[in-house]
């Protein structure tokens, strides 16, 4: 029987409350005591509870007695206890001396094969390494071996009265570590359904990606600097069935060979001067079920070359400084905008890398090749570009869009999307002209030949390629000028040579 007593704030007046149980010889297995209430919890079974209320009403100043569920204490403890219960991350209470005091259930569901009784045993039981020799008055991040499986342990002191009395080891599985690296990788409309692009050369890319999505089969994904190589790798692995797992993605141009070894495989505990103890995971161990994009490929070295090649052939390695042998569930997609034959042929790529890498492609095409998704892209980019610049409205000019149709586009999409941006965030009108264009163009520009028409690379000779020109800029300004002396005032000439030229090239 739990009660909570009601009375007035009077000084004894729990002492009193306690002798009249004491006697009665009414077992009192708790007390707890706040301002005008006491709880008490009586153990007596056939006690009653009006016989209770009735010695209760003859001490001065008490107004009520309740029957209660729970008492305070009781009733937090409750509640701390399904909130462990609900965390899906194992959580390990010890003492000084590495005795478990209290787990999760997490914990226990650790243990599938057989029940193991962790309360009132020692953690070195089941963990490889000696973790009261880390209780120090910081919390601190280690890997560990906890029942034959790899986590990092989070190590928070319990402190008291300035003596460490223990400690709380929270386990996060390296696949959940995975997961969080690629939410801070991640950015939004990775699908293939998301990728920008009307023109026929994107329509079979996708097509091609939805198909290699399918299969766990590795990808080589080329294309020039700016192409959105990783927009294809992010939606090649959206579209599979490891989507719920983690995507990692690497430059390996961005890293010297030693960090880039133990970025992709991990090390071991002591394994150079400056390792953190108990070691780190390497990218593959941390993507497990999910895929790994390594992005620049031609530029690692051929040692980490010979390296992943013999990872690759049975997804099986050892950290930089281990004995263990680790085993990765992973799916590998490369990408690069060198062309690796040719690498292979000045014998600066391995051969037998390049083909194992290379067994599904995809080649992207350079944004002066697709010219007709620029309008696309352009609308997309300056719609972006109007909301980190809090700006409404603009719009681009048929004129600056002929401009942007006919730029070379070194840097492709990326290039595009910075020069809008500027474009934009410049704009003193709701207009962009195509002299605005001109303008940032220029600055960007590495030489005068950026500026030429798409499609010269494609012309037969002069008088082609000059009647291309023609028909272009006449279909792209008459619209704006309709008629054929607004036309040639524009463009400085003969309204008769105007109408001659647009009959030519049928247009009126």
């Amino acid at each position: 029987m739990r009660l909570a007593i009601h009375s007035t704030d009077r000084i004894g007046i729990s002492q009193e409350i306690l002798s009249v149980f004491a006697q009665r010889l009414w077992n009192i297995k708790a007390v707890e005591i706040e301002s005008c209430l006491t709880y008490v919890h009586i153990t007596e079974k056939k006690l009653l509870f009006a016989t209770v209320v009735d010695a209760l009403l003859s001490i001065e100043g008490i107004k009520n007695c309740q029957l209660i569920d729970l008492l305070p204490a009781e009733r937090n403890a409750k509640h701390l206890t399904a909130l462990l219960a609900r965390i899906p991350d194992p959580i390990i209470d010890i003492d000084h001396l590495g005795n478990i005091l209290a787990v999760n259930n997490a914990v226990n569901n650790l243990c599938t094969h057989k029940h193991i009784d962790f309360v009132d045993t020692n953690i070195r039981n089941y963990i490889d390494q000696d973790i009261t020799g880390l209780l120090t008055l910081d919390t601190k991040s280690i890997e560990v071996n906890f029942i034959g499986t790899a986590y990092i342990a989070d190590i928070s002191p319990v402190v008291n009265k300035n003596q460490i009395s223990g400690a709380v080891l929270v386990l996060h599985s390296l696949n959940t570590l995975g997961r969080q690296v690629a939410l801070l990788q991640n950015t939004n409309n990775q699908s293939i359904d998301n990728i920008l692009g009307q023109s026929a050369q994107i329509n079979t890319l996708k097509e091609q990606a939805l198909r290699f999505a399918e299969l766990e089969l590795s990808v080589l994904i080329s294309g020039e600097t700016g192409t959105g190589k990783e927009l294809f790798a992010r939606a090649l692995h959206e579209k599979s069935s490891r989507s719920k797992a983690p995507f990692l993605a690497i430059n390996c141009a961005a890293l010297p060979e030693n960090l880039l070894e133990s970025e992709l495989f991990g090390y071991a505990s002591g394994a150079f001067s400056g390792a953190k103890l108990g070691g780190k995971p390497g990218l593959f161990e941390l993507a497990c079920g999910g895929t790994v994009f390594l992005d620049e490929i031609a530029e690692m070295s051929v040692y980490l070359q010979a390296k992943l090649l013999r990872f690759l052939q049975d997804y099986t390695y050892r950290r930089v400084g281990g004995m263990k042998e680790l085993t990765a569930n992973v799916r590998i997609v490369c990408a690069s905008h060198q062309n690796l034959l040719e690498l292979v042929e000045k014998k600066l790529f391995r051969e037998d890398l390049f083909y194992r890498i290379n067994v599904l492609n995809l080649n992207l095409p350079p944004l002066k090749e697709r010219f007709e998704d620029i309008r696309l892209l352009a609308n997309h980019f300056i719609q972006d570009a109007c909301l980190q610049t809090n700006q409404q409205g603009i719009k681009l000019s048929e004129e600056a869009l002929f401009v942007l149709q006919s730029y070379n586009w070194p840097g492709n999409i990326r290039q595009l999307q910075n020069i809008l941006f500027s474009v934009v965030a410049l704009a003193s009108q709701a207009i962009i002209t195509g002299e605005e264009i001109q303008i940032a163009l220029s600055q960007q520009s590495l030489t005068k030949n950026d500026i030429i028409d798409n499609q010269s690379s494609h012309v037969h000779d002069w008088s082609s390629a000059q009647a291309e020109f023609e028909k272009k800029l006449l279909s792209q300004l008459y619209p704006l000028y309709p008629t054929t002396r607004k036309l040639a005032a524009r463009l400085n000439v003969s309204h008769n040579k105007i109408a001659m030229k647009l009959r030519q090239y049928g247009l009126t």
